[in-house]
């Protein structure tokens, strides 16, 4: 249970204190906030010093590990996003195109956007025609900061973070299968192999598979720019079969015979209980493509 005068306290919190309060809560310390906030370690300290000022109460117990949320601090968690939330949508609300009734950000890992979310956009525009659209590329980090705030209304990725507020919702479940230039590609993963991180799902399960390799020469955390390089220059790699489905038809690049293949499932992250028309419909309308694919 809070402190007595708690709940009174939350009314007049800054957003941009509660922002840092949810920043270091994602991050897990002070330092990682800092840099997700673009402010010194000290700057973060200072406000969550304030803020336990402005609550009479302390938020979170510091130790090597990083920090916990006290009892207090996981009671105010919930509050502090809905402040965030709040202060993103009058600003959403403010800044509206003109001729549109909402303005909706939508934020994706760019190998769901190529193949799976630019199909959408057309199909939203005609469900939607009074909301404009904002599109953003980010990894699962930037996203779920972004859900946290308000700053972005729906996310997709493939490693979710459960946070109060937040629903996540499985959109649809990745193939990933080994390609190679080479036809012949016998030795697995083989010469010329490019990792890509897929997560740490895939990075443990990929370990497990061939614990054997040594590790590879080139290693990206985009799957674009890996399937680029492969393309550009020769060698294999673990993607998507969607997005690597019409190279496979064109005879750009092989299945390599034998290899395992990894499940990868993607997630659709949004509020709980949207308000907003726009967002439910959007989400629906993820959901059916997903579905339909």
């Amino acid at each position: 249970m809070p402190k007595p005068g708690l709940s009174r306290a939350v009314d007049v919190v800054d957003s941009e204190l509660a922002r840092t309060f949810l920043a270091v809560v994602a991050a897990g310390n002070f330092s990682a906030a800092a840099s997700r906030l673009f402010v010194t370690q000290s700057t973060v300290s200072a406000r969550i010093a304030s803020l336990e000022e402005q609550l009479g109460c302390r938020l979170f117990v510091r130790n090597k590990a990083g920090t916990t949320l006290t009892a207090e601090g996981r009671w105010f968690q919930p509050h502090a996003a809905t402040l965030v939330r709040t202060v993103e949508r009058v600003r959403h609300e403010i800044g509206v195109a003109r001729g549109f009734r909402d303005n909706l950000t939508i934020g994706a890992r760019i190998g769901l956007w190529e193949g799976l979310l630019l199909d959408a956009l057309p199909r939203i525009r005609l469900a939607a025609p009074e909301v404009a659209i904002r599109s953003e590329l980010g990894f699962e980090d930037e996203l779920m900061q972004g859900l946290i705030e308000g700053r972005i209304d729906i996310g997709v990725m493939y490693t979710p973070q459960r946070r109060p507020g937040l629903e996540v919702r499985q959109l649809l479940e990745e193939t990933l299968v080994l390609v190679a230039t080479d036809p012949g590609i016998r030795e697995l993963p083989g010469p010329g192999y490019v990792h890509i991180d897929w997560g740490p799902e895939f990075n443990a399960r990929h370990s497990a598979a061939f614990p054997a390799y040594g590790g590879p020469a080139l290693r990206f955390n985009v799957g674009w720019l890996g399937l680029q390089h492969i393309l550009g220059n020769g060698g294999s790699g673990y993607f998507p079969l969607r997005l690597v489905r019409s190279h496979l038809d064109a005879g750009r690049l092989h299945r390599a015979p034998g290899a395992v293949t990894f499940s990868l499932p993607a997630f659709l992250v949004h509020a709980d209980a949207p308000e907003r028309d726009g967002v439910a419909t959007v989400v629906d309308l993820l959901l059916a493509q997903a579905l339909d694919g």
